[in-house]
């Protein structure tokens, strides 16, 4: 009897479509696994999985505004005899070092002032994730141009020499500073374009031009400031700002110069988030600077660009 070639081919003969057609089915799964690997690398919770200076849980409206985040907190005296370059000051610094180093900020007094009028600054942002250095310049009458090379000073203390140097990312620091302290902060910036954050608070400069800076950079001023009156000061600052720095004015409503002096909830709240965003590379607080905070009981006005790269 014959036989039907359909019913009864011969071993092997239907291998090699069978083989081709698993090739084509592997290729189609590997370019849809592609695809998808793609669209989740390029997500923002892959990035931020991805981002390895992320520190503390994602922030909230609330979180930010705490007057504690969620680190406990040390702080350390630095003796004025024990350094060279500024005056000593108080090093606060988160206490776990299960989450790696922490990127550093050097804050300066101003003019006639001393670390004090700066301390609530000190926990408050370590306990969100950073080494926080709240300076004594050399002598209470130091010009914006000697707090610069000050804050830069303590920095290198801080990062070189200090008991909690162990704790830093060397590479991830930044400045900040009140009235004189805050001009000294955009000196800093100028001398030190490595820098990764600067956020000048009421400042006091004569130069009032600032084309040099690229460090992102946020200016707060305050709509009751007699002494560095924003048009002339906080104002002709960040106008100057390159268009490619990250840059942002915020001028507080109902405030003085004096006003970063004293435990502030909007200054600290934009302070947290700027230096999250820039130190750490922490997109999860793009949220709260962009888009452009409005108009509000404690905000005068908000200028300033979504950050790049956004």
């Amino acid at each position: 009897m014959q036989q039907n070639p359909h019913t009864h081919a011969a071993p092997g003969a239907s291998r090699p479509a069978f083989r081709g057609a698993r090739r084509r089915l592997a290729g189609l799964t590997a370019a849809v696994a592609a695809v998808v690997a793609l669209s989740t690398l390029t997500s923002p919770g892959a990035q931020a999985a991805d981002n390895p200076y992320e520190r503390g849980p994602a922030p909230t409206e609330s979180s930010i505004e705490a007057l504690r985040g969620p680190y406990s907190v040390a702080d350390t005296s630095v003796s004025s005899l024990a350094v060279t370059g500024f005056g000593g000051g108080t090093i606060y610094y988160p206490t776990s070092t299960s989450d790696g180093t922490f990127g550093a900020v050097a804050i300066a007094p101003g003019f006639t002032a001393y670390q004090s009028s700066m301390a609530w600054l000190g926990p408050r942002l370590a306990s969100q994730g950073f080494v926080v250095f709240t300076i004594d310049t050399n002598t209470t009458l130091d010009q914006p141009d000697s707090r610069g090379r000050q804050l830069l000073a303590a920095l290198d203390y801080l990062t070189e020499r200090s008991s909690v140097r162990g704790r830093i990312d060397s590479s991830r620091l930044g400045v900040m500073g009140h009235s004189m302290g805050g001009g000294g902060t955009l000196e800093a910036a100028k001398s030190r374009p490595s820098l990764q954050a600067a956020i000048p608070l009421t400042p006091w400069n004569l130069d009032k031009s600032w084309p040099e800076v690229s460090t992102p950079t946020l200016i707060v001023g305050a709509d009751g400031d007699t002494i560095a009156p924003v048009a002339s000061h906080a104002e002709p600052f960040y106008s100057t700002l390159p268009s490619a720095t990250d840059r942002a004015y915020l001028e507080l409503n109902g405030a003085t110069h004096f006003s970063p002096n004293l435990s502030n909830t909007t200054i600290a709240k934009y302070s947290v988030s700027w230096l999250k965003r820039f130190i750490d590379n922490d997109t999860r607080y793009e949220q709260f600077l962009c888009p452009l905070p409005r108009p509000s009981l404690t905000i005068e006005e908000y200028r300033g660009n979504c950050p790049h790269g956004s």
